[in-house]
């Protein structure tokens, strides 16, 4: 085994504990059932890093140690948690496999935000009516007021805390576990004006959900 899959490996081992330790502590409830956790945040760093292929390896992996551990959902959890993982990392990572600009990265962002909307609706319909044994009807009801806000809201909070915290993240591993041989992430610093939209996004975010909930 080579120095660059060595470190391959221990990257995405890194990644998936933090993607765990996320989930396992940070967990906000947002509508119904519905929780937020930045989980998906490392995913998408794996992705961004290494490629899609990553993102999957990082999901799984955070999953299946969710599954065993804290999960109160069993396999239909896993599945509904991978599902949307992959669907909004994997999209983002390979759009920015093929143009590591910053315009390379918006566009797979948004693109796995949708991706993942979508995904969501078809499998919430298909799968909400076994796992919470809501009516099937009910469930088509939920779905433009509560599954289709989470999951932009989700995936929009997803990607301002992406625009924050990858570059830092890049070059803390240049650093440390994978020196040299991260050759492929683009280099410089962290645009301001980014910084800006990505916060607005947050807040915006969080008004929403608040406003979703009745607190404001």
């Amino acid at each position: 085994m080579n120095n660059l899959t060595t470190r391959k490996l221990t990257t995405i081992a890194m990644l998936s504990a933090l993607g765990f330790a996320a989930v396992a502590f940070i967990r906000i409830p947002m509508v119904l059932f519905l929780e937020y956790s930045p989980k998906d945040v490392i995913i998408v760093l794996g992705g961004f890093i290494w490629g899609p292929f990553t993102a999957i390896a990082v999901s799984l992996i955070t999953s299946l140690i969710e599954l065993f551990t804290i999960s109160s959902d069993g396999i239909i959890g896993f599945i509904m948690n991978v599902l949307a993982s992959c669907s909004f990392a994997c999209t983002a990572a390979f759009i920015y496999k093929k143009d590591r600009t910053l315009r390379g990265s918006i566009i797979g962002l948004v693109s796995g935000t949708l991706a993942m909307t979508v995904m969501m609706i078809i499998w919430n319909y298909l799968v909400t009516p076994i796992y919470l044994g809501y009516p099937r009807s009910a469930v088509v009801e939920l779905l433009v007021p509560a599954i289709l806000p989470f999951n932009l809201i989700k995936g929009g909070l997803n990607s301002a805390i992406v625009f924050l915290i990858y570059k830092p993240i890049v070059t803390a591993l240049r650093k440390t576990v994978m020196k040299d041989d991260l050759i492929t992430v683009e280099k410089g610093k962290v645009h301001p004006g980014m910084v800006i939209v990505a916060g607005v996004v947050i807040v915006t975010c969080i008004m929403v959900v608040l406003a979703m909930r009745g607190i404001i």
